[in-house]
Order: structure tokens, then sequence, then C-alpha cells
């Protein structure tokens, strides 16, 4: 079956429902219709994350990350009550767990104060009234305006509105090539000719954006992200959200607890190198080809070294054994044991864009347009949080820098 789109969003998940939404918003009535290349929506990281909704204060003020995740917050927490969506406004600790970790804390405050993040520095005391069981050395970090929102229920509400506003949503749909001087998309279940098309497809936008001459300089790496939940009757040693202070020169929190939406305690995730992007098993999910790029792309930025990845790859692959894990868990809460941890089934592949060239993991979410089209390659981390927000950004984008500007809506392509 062969469709006409004024918009085209290729992916499903949080990112392209939301620029589905800001353009319903701006046009309504446009001819928007969204690609997902599964039988429903929240299958891979939109649908797997653990719905905490950042404060951003990690981000230095000149990124786009800084620019619109507080602000992000701040809508997804709106549209969780005008929508009835679960949402606790719990807030997070973060702390210190070494010597070397206080010049980051203030760095952090730095960009609280920047990015007009409320933020608070308090002693051992201070950071144990909130979280009376937390490993602290010397000091942490509260942020009052860290929530935890339930993931699954803002996709399928988000899913309903658009169904409503008479999105179209094609299931099934990935996209298997492109014709670039007719504007057309082609998918194992039919074609789709479009006006403005933007790349939202996660894990699998770099490969999207090669169909448009785009992207060369990168790829998505898969990390692997690995949880334990707190056996029921210690998860009351966890109040809300502690995590510890990050490394600055990577793009991962490191593991954390997080009390989610329906009261159970997780810990994690890891950052583990993965087989496939969607290798959510030991081996399910890996496909071979796709492996042996994943492979030679980290034994490159291993001999590289760039950002200490060799101390990032060791620490994290020693996370598959279960005391490394909990050794990383109880420098955040020395009173929990091995047994206090049980297996978990949530697994999450965080899709980490790198340079290829200059073997660096890109730290900030990177944008490539043609004329027709907007191709978002790093949505990682903080996306869920900042998609409010980042979608209008998105949409502004493509207004502003494409010529001709996107079709009238209702006008063929």
């Amino acid at each position: 079956m062969n469709r006409i789109a004024d918009y085209l969003i290729v992916g499903g998940g949080i990112v392209g429902l939301t620029v589905a939404w800001e353009l319903r918003n701006r046009f309504p009535a446009a001819r928007i219709l969204v690609l997902e290349k599964e039988a429903a929506l929240g299958k891979h990281a939109s649908g797997r994350n653990s719905g905490v909704l950042h404060s951003g204060i990690y981000y230095d003020s000149h990124t786009l990350k800084a620019k619109v995740c507080a602000e992000g917050a701040r809508r997804m927490k709106a549209f969780a009550t005008q929508y009835e969506i679960p949402c606790h406004h719990s807030g997070k600790v973060i702390v210190a767990t070494a010597p070397e970790d206080l010049p980051v804390l203030t760095r952090l405050l730095h960009n609280a104060q920047a990015n007009g993040i409320q933020a608070e520095l308090r002693d051992v005391q201070g950071i144990q009234q909130l979280e009376p069981h937390a490993g602290v050395y010397q000091q942490g970090i509260y942020c009052p305006e860290t929530a935890v929102i339930d993931s699954k229920a803002v996709i399928s509400r988000l899913q309903a509105l658009l169904t409503a506003a008479n999105v179209e949503i094609l299931f099934h749909a990935p996209v298997d090539s492109v014709d670039l001087p007719t504007s057309t998309v082609m998918t194992p279940v039919g074609t789709v000719g479009y006006g403005y098309l933007f790349n939202c497809a996660g894990a699998f936008a770099d490969q999207v954006a090669r169909h448009f001459g785009l992207g060369s300089d990168y790829l998505l790496l898969p990390f692997k992200g690995i949880y334990h939940t707190l056996r029921p009757q210690r998860s009351a040693l966890l109040r809300a959200n502690i995590y510890p202070v990050p490394n600055i020169k990577q793009p991962f929190l490191g593991v954390h607890l997080t009390r989610v939406a329906d009261g159970t305690v997780y810990a994690g995730p890891t950052a583990i190198p993965a087989l496939g992007r969607e290798n959510y098993g030991i081996l399910r999910g890996a496909r071979w080809g796709e492996s042996l790029q994943v492979g030679l792309a980290i034994a490159g930025m291993y001999a590289a070294n760039q950002q200490n990845f060799r101390r990032l790859v060791h620490t994290e692959l020693g996370k598959y054994q279960k005391k490394h894990f909990v050794a990383a868990v109880r420098k955040l809460m020395p009173a929990l044991t091995a047994d206090d941890l049980l297996p978990s089934s949530k697994v999450g592949i965080r899709p980490q864009l790198i340079h290829r060239r200059e073997k660096r993991l890109e730290m900030d979410y990177v944008i490539e347009k043609t004329e027709n089209s907007l191709h978002v390659l790093n949505a990682i981390s903080p996306a869920f949080t900042s998609s409010l927000a980042f979608a209008p950004w998105l949409v502004e984008q493509a207004l502003a820098s494409s010529s001709p500007p996107p079709a009238p809506p209702g006008d063929n392509p």
C-alpha cells in the first residue's frame, strides 16, 4: 500500500512520538505518519528505561542536553499531571564515594547554577537525613527536582493521543531503502512519499541516515544495561534514588539505586559492550555481521583509549560477575549484601554514538540534516526526560533550515 505524508517520522520511540505530537499541535491539517519497525511501541529503549526524569545537573550549560533537559522534565511532569500518569517527585542524592569525587561535585554544582537547577551540597549527616543508608564520602548533592515516571504509560498515552489526532502509526515498517529524487521511503508494508522526514530511529538512526548520505563519521555502539532488584524485604532501605558521582569524561552515570514508579527498587544499569543493537540476552538478538562490526569498532576505541575507554571496558565487563556488581552497589549502600540483590529480567541497550575517525564517544545529541530531512543520531539519556522540549527544538531546526520549506500541511510533497 502506498501512502503520502507531509511529515514522516522514522521511529516510534519517545523522540519520534513527541516530534509527531509537536507537529500535530502546530499543523492540525498536516498528514503525519510514524514508521515503527516493531509490532508495538516501547519494545526498546523508550520502554525499557527506569523512568527517571533527570534534573539536568550533569550537563555543561553550552550543551544541547542542558538546553532541553530541565525544561523537558518540567513539561513531562505537567504531562503526567494532565493525563494522570504515575509520577513520583522523589528527588535524588548524588554521593561521593572517594576523595577524587569531591572536585566533580563542585563542577556539578556549577552546572546546576548555570542551568537554573535546584541543587544542595550536603555533608554526610545531611545526605543521610534523606537516605539514611547511603554511603557517603564527606559530601553529596541533593537534587529535589528529580522525579520518576511510568515510562510505558507515557508511551501508551502518546500513542492514544496521536491516534485520536489522526496521526497514523505504521507497524512492521523498518526502512528498507530510500529514493531521494522522489522523496520516497520503501518498507515491507508499502512505500511512503514525504515532504519532510525526521529520523528518530534510535539504535538504527545511523543506518537510516546512510540512505541520505549522512552519518559517515559516526557509528552507534550498543552498550548493555543489566539490572538487579532488591529483595522486597530490603527495599525499604531506599527512599528514592542514590546515584554515584559520574565520570564526567564518559556519558554513563554508573550503577545506581532507583525506586521506580511501581515501588520496585532496581540496582543498575551496567554499560557493558554488547554484541548487537538488540542483544538483550547473552546471545539473543546478536547478528554475526553486526557483532563483527561492533567488535572491530570497540577494538579501535580500545586501542585509541580516548576518554579512558579501556578502563570503562574493563570495569563494565567485570560487572558480569555478581561480586563486582555488588561491590559497585555497596559503595552507595554498604548495608546491602549479595543476597539482597536478585536477578532481574529488565535489560536495556544504550546505543552510544562514536566518532569513527577520532575514536571518541559523543557526549551530546548529534543532529545532521538535508534540505528535507533531519536525523537525530545520538538520542541517548536524557532523551526521555528531554523529549517534550527536545521535540519542539527539532521541529524548529527543520522549519528554519529546510530549502524549500516543508510542504504546506495537506499538500502533496
